[in-house]
């Protein structure tokens, strides 16, 4: 059904003003979907579970936008993690009116609402089924390389040292003894481009890639999730030179001293043996990670051979931008725009805000035709409109990351995050 365009302003305003609001932002998920934009509710619905992963209505709400973006996969894991969670979570009530505690049977409204009967409950509780998603971890071939990815110049520069150079000159990869094994931590506020970069170092190359994402790995069997992630790494390492990328990484690899059960910190003792190489053979592996919160990433994550590299992607600058318009409004109809002008207007936006922007100028230009009857190109006037309502998403990010820059910089590992700040006098 249609959602009133000025809800969902407000809305937004709301959540970049509380990102931190679990409900607010459950709820914008909610009319983007309602709304049919599917693509906007997972990026908040996956914002949620990043902070927390056993959310329930978000995970069930997140498999019906993978769904409808035609993610089949992605969708089933969503939906399998949510039935784990859930029959854990019953499970715990049947323990708690179990006879030993209890004197009285459950009521039938009890058994109702744990999804009981006289047979017992309805999930096997011993028995694993047979997982039937052969090649669920294909390794793909990206169409996009560098050249597609605007900006960047810096993280470009360090991913060309590390991988794509001695990839390309194997003779001086020789004499130098460079190994194409480690990993490169990208981290920076969300919506600037960092799962892009990643499928396209690897386009770049010719290099197979694997994106891997919680539900990919979490499993509800015990012992599963750990196998789940060798697999994946198992699928890498048959089809080097890969390219492995973990997208929000601070969810599967979060510090062990935050993790709330042995079964999550299995999951992060078997992630850090795999990047190890200790079950395999991982020359040719190339590990790329994403965070948006790196301070939640367990130390033994970053160590040398590991993801030793960290890189600061940030919104991009002013050229960058200007790109992302023209790329946007190319195959869309247009009177003459000065892309330079709004990128001089867009100033901290994320490359996704000013998606976002050409979106909203486009729906603008459209309710006009449609209005009057009479089909118009996209004008200067719609973006100047677009303007007033929309705002750039990363401060609130940025006002997170300063105290972690200032007081939690252990080893200058966020010093180019500190400089920034200090560069943009906020800090």
């Amino acid at each position: 059904m249609p959602v009133d365009p000025s809800v969902i302003a407000a809305l937004s305003a709301a959540v970049s003003s509380d990102p931190d609001n679990v409900a607010l932002r459950l709820h914008l998920a909610s009319l983007y979907l309602d709304g049919g934009s599917p693509a906007e509710a997972l990026e908040h619905l996956t914002t949620i579970l990043g902070k927390q992963p056993d959310h329930l209505e978000a995970l069930e709400k997140a498999a019906v936008a993978a769904d409808k973006l035609g993610d089949a996969i992605r969708a089933h894991g969503y939906r399998r993690l949510r039935e784990s969670l859930s029959w854990n979570r019953a499970k715990s009530l049947i323990d708690d009116i179990s006879p030993e505690e209890s004197e009285e049977p459950p009521t039938d409204r009890q058994e109702a609402r744990l999804g009981i009967d006289d047979r017992g409950p309805r999930v096997p509780v011993y028995e694993k089924a047979e997982n039937t998603e052969s090649g669920a971890w294909e390794a793909e071939r990206p169409e996009v390389t560098l050249a597609d990815v605007a900006g960047m110049a810096e993280v470009k520069r360090r991913l060309n040292i590390s991988f794509l150079a001695p990839m390309r000159n194997p003779d001086m990869m020789k004499l130098y003894g460079k190994s194409l094994r480690g990993g490169l931590l990208l981290y920076g506020p969300p919506g600037c481009g960092k799962t892009f970069i990643a499928r396209a170092t690897a386009g770049e190359i010719g290099a197979r890639f694997v994106s891997v994402g919680l539900t990919d790995v979490v499993d509800m069997w015990l012992g599963q999730s750990e196998k789940n992630l060798h697999e994946i790494f198992e699928t890498a390492r048959r089809n080097k030179p890969c390219v492995l990328f973990f997208d929000e990484i601070d969810a599967l690899g979060r510090k062990r001293s935050l993790a709330r059960d042995s079964a999550g910190r299995g999951v992060i003792n078997q992630l850090l043996s795999e990047l190890d190489g200790a079950n395999g053979d991982n020359d040719g592996v190339f590990v790329l990670a994403a965070s948006n919160h790196p301070w939640d990433v367990d130390v033994a994550m970053r160590r040398p051979g590991r993801l030793d590299r960290t890189i600061l992607v940030l919104p991009p600058d002013a050229p960058a931008r200007s790109a992302i318009v023209e790329a946007q409004m190319r195959s869309r109809p247009t009177e003459k725009l000065d892309a330079g002008w709004i990128a001089s207007k867009t100033e901290d936006f994320s490359g996704a805000d000013v998606v976002h922007l050409c979106d909203s100028a486009v729906e603008l230009a459209m309710e006009d035709s449609l209005t009057s009857g009479n089909v118009r190109p996209v004008r200067m006037d719609d973006f100047k409109r677009a303007l007033k309502e929309i705002r750039p998403s990363v401060r609130p990010w940025f006002d997170t990351a300063r105290n972690y820059a200032l007081f939690s910089n252990e080893g200058g590992v966020y010093d180019d995050l500190l400089s920034y700040l200090r560069s943009r006098k906020l800090a």
